[in-house]
């Protein structure tokens, strides 16, 4: 067609300015009449594409049948055809620019048929009638910052196997293990890519159908209906979103119209070389609106609280994973990634000037500055980011043999001193447990089963503890001996047969509920006012102590034992005048308190404090204390007091004289 048709000039307008928030309403399979006949509309950019055709179950797949035209100089091309239903199946056929015919899925396509298979399916995702209304209302005004966030990292297909051998639907997922998230204390799950994807070997992260929820557990208003079940349970969903690469696969985003489309032309931008995969090119307006637009589709359409930012490192990177000579400087001679860096500007930008409690959280691996700050402060504008340098040094902390950590003390201290220079999430992800990197109780030094057990629970206790809000991979809240795999369901029956598995379990959901009911631990974690250390240079014994507090300053005094010694009368300062009473301990076999109940403070001055106390500290094990102060003497009963023992002492004096004057 030579004009472009009336209301298409603005969507269009928008996407190829790379503004476009709701570019999926425009481009993809719609409902819509034409000529007072119903049917529907399909529409896809393919820039330099020679020709396009629809083909799919309503026209034998014929690639001549249903021929699509191309909306003047828009590089958007658009059929209409009546008479076809909901699951009918279609691909896009496209007469590349190299020459060949490549027939692709629908980058927008809402459905997908189930893998090996991918081709996209006809499904409108309106309709469906949500029940988390209350959920909405309560999140438009949540404060993010200063809550509890307990975060379960799921795999769907893997946490646990169905009997009959088939995948767990969306809501038969959602009613199974909604009990155990409430019972054991979580506040938000994770679910690892979503998205659809071919490859089961990919966990998710290499999908082809961005907008599609994959088809292996049931269709787009059963995805809904599983995110409503969780608001319902007053649990938030994330979605790990992956717009850091994509597949080479022949039915996706790969050289969609025979030439680099949504990746970079430049073959030193083009290819994350590791992963054998694709690079958006984030210089692209059409890329931005379609990623941008993504990101706003599952949190709008799909009701998702957040999304977890995978590969931000690789994605601000020129050189990441790549050599000398294999990668180009920016126009400043430097290594970042322009690019990028203003496409995740432009990201949290549009995401929060329309849903701004939402939770946009970057996995960024390096040392990138002001992840989490604002965007109009110079920031990438995330309001949360993973902490893999804590993660990375606690986990090789805890991997050293007890007599050598002495020598190490500084990665046990250091996450301390920068844990407020961003918005950061303490992760124990599945990445962490996979490819020989053993189960997180199988990190733990030795041999000995009863000591891994006993230092894992020291290790989550003290992470409970630190600044920053959790996350915990699916398996680890039950001490799983073997690592993650995607094939197959958890080791649940562990917990059936065995008393450590058992009892770690009930360990898991204590700590948790512990956490929730103290504020100290979450309100406060982006604040140095929300933390204080009492000792942090006792590293011949390998032993810290530290305070967290609430907004009304009440406190847990946390102590971290990370040797198999046990320390009788451990003394050390106390900021009040009053009684310590123990109240979580990790050495006990639910983390129930069991060694020192209340201990009153002495008038003994240690680590600048007036006070002490004594306490004693089993081997491996960090122990909560709760603080209740003296009361101080209002001073009119102080004078009082004062009266009364002046008196007593004239009274004792003249007794006294009586006495020797008798004599």
């Amino acid at each position: 067609m030579d004009k472009i048709p009336q209301g298409y000039e603005i969507p269009l307008y928008l996407f190829h300015n790379g503004t476009n928030m709701e570019t999926y309403r425009f481009l993809g399979c719609h409902k819509g009449e034409k000529d007072g006949k119903k049917g529907h509309y399909f529409r896809v950019w393919a820039a330099k594409a020679k020709a396009v055709s629809l083909v799919g179950d309503f026209n034998g797949w014929d690639d001549d049948k249903t021929p699509m035209e191309k909306i003047a100089d828009s590089e958007v091309w658009e059929t209409f055809v009546e008479g076809l239903k909901t699951f009918d199946t279609y691909k896009f056929c496209i007469d590349g620019c190299d020459g060949k015919r490549h027939y692709k899925a629908d980058p927008y396509g809402t459905h997908m048929e189930l893998k090996p298979q991918t081709g996209s399916k006809i499904f409108d995702i309106e309709g469906y009638e949500w029940k988390d209304k209350k959920w909405q209302e309560a999140r438009k005004t949540k404060d993010v910052y200063n809550c509890p966030m307990n975060i379960y990292e799921v795999h769907l297909n893997s946490w646990k196997s169905c009997d009959d051998g088939v995948y767990y639907s969306y809501t038969k997922f959602a009613k199974a293990i909604i009990p155990y998230l409430k019972e054991m204390g979580y506040t938000h799950i994770e679910f690892m890519p979503l998205a659809e994807f071919p490859f089961d070997g990919s966990w998710g992260y290499q999908g082809i159908g961005y907008y599609a929820p994959t088809s292996r557990f049931g269709t787009p208003h059963e995805f809904m209906e599983m995110i409503d079940l969780f608001h319902q349970a007053e649990i938030s969903v994330i979605l790990d979103w992956v717009p850091a690469h994509f597949p080479r696969d022949e039915a996706g985003l790969f050289e969609f119209d025979g030439g680099a489309s949504y990746e970079y032309a430049d073959p030193k931008k083009r290819d994350h070389l590791a992963w054998g995969t694709r690079v958006f090119d984030y210089g692209r307006n059409e890329v931005k609106s379609f990623l941008i637009s993504n990101a706003l589709y599952w949190i709008e359409q799909y009701h998702i609280d957040g999304l977890r930012v995978d590969a931000v490192a690789s994605m601000l990177y020129l050189d990441y994973d790549r050599r000398d000579g294999e990668w180009t400087p920016n126009i400043y001679g430097g290594h970042e990634n322009l690019e990028a860096v203003q496409f995740l500007r432009d990201l949290n930008t549009a995401v929060f000037s329309r849903c701004p409690t939402v939770l946009m959280i970057a996995e960024e691996s390096t040392a990138w500055p002001m992840v989490t700050k604002p965007v109009t402060d110079g920031g990438l504008g995330f309001n949360f980011k993973w902490n893999m340098g804590w993660m990375n040094d606690m986990l090789k902390y805890m991997s050293y043999d007890p007599i050598d950590r002495a020598f190490h003390h500084d990665m046990l201290t250091f996450s301390f001193f920068y844990a407020f220079s961003e918005n950061f999430v303490l992760p124990i992800s599945h990445d962490e447990v996979v490819h020989g990197k053993a189960s997180l109780v199988n990190k733990m030094y030795g041999g000995d089963v009863d000591k891994k057990f006993e230092q894992c629970k020291l290790f989550n206790a003290y992470m409970m503890a630190h600044p920053g809000k959790k996350l915990m991979f699916m398996g680890t809240e039950f001490a799983q001996f073997r690592e993650w795999d995607y094939e197959n369901g958890l080791e649940w029956f562990l917990v059936d047969e065995y008393e450590n598995h058992r009892n770690y379990q009930a360990f898991s959901k204590r700590l948790n509920h512990f956490y929730l009911d103290h504020p100290q631990f979450w309100q406060k974690d982006f604040d140095w006012s929300g933390f204080s250390w009492i000792a942090n240079d006792d590293f011949r014994q390998s032993i810290i102590i530290f305070r967290r507090f609430d907004k009304d300053a009440n406190e847990v005094i946390v102590l971290c034992n990370f040797v198999p010694v046990e320390r009788k009368s451990y003394c050390f300062g106390v900021p009040y005048k009053g009684r310590y009473t123990e109240v979580f301990n990790s050495a006990s076999p639910d983390g129930a308190p069991m060694t020192n109940g209340t201990v009153k403070s002495q008038d003994v001055p240690m680590h600048n404090f007036s006070q002490s106390v004594c306490i004693d500290i089993p081997p491996f094990a960090c122990l909560y204390f709760e603080v209740k102060k003296d009361e101080e003497k209002p001073d009119s009963v102080k004078k009082s007091d004062e009266e009364k023992k002046s008196a007593d002492n004239k009274k004792s004096a003249a007794d006294q004289k009586a006495e020797t004057a008798e004599e």
